[in-house]
């Protein structure tokens, strides 16, 4: 026993701080992927995609929903700059398929 610890409990201890380290260590490689595909995309172009297609369908449904909230005016103007840039860039970040791209309408 290390300092009256049984072994099940230095056992327990080190395979936390080995799930902790690892699942850390796994967001973080994640994490530098994706800003440095990003980067490459702004590399490539100017402007870059701001919203998935699920984010952007639920900001539509909101600003339907709430048109007189005093946010929808801002929430309209992403929604449509979003639109925008998705329109006018041919690389994108999020999974966008170009049939999604030319349904979108701005609100």
């Amino acid at each position: 026993m290390l300092g009256g610890l049984s072994a099940e409990v230095i056992g327990m201890l080190t395979f936390t701080l080995l799930a902790f380290w690892g699942v850390a260590g796994w967001a973080l490689v994640r994490t530098l992927r994706q800003e440095g595909r990003k980067v490459e995309i702004l590399e490539h172009q100017d402007r870059m995609d701001t919203y998935s297609p699920k984010a952007l369908a639920e900001l539509r449904e909101w600003v339907e929903a709430n048109p007189d909230d005093p946010l929808a005016d801002e929430v309209r103007e992403r929604h449509n700059e979003c639109v925008e840039v998705l329109e006018r860039t041919d690389r994108r970040f999020y999974d966008w398929s170009d049939a999604e791209v030319e349904r979108l309408e701005r609100v």
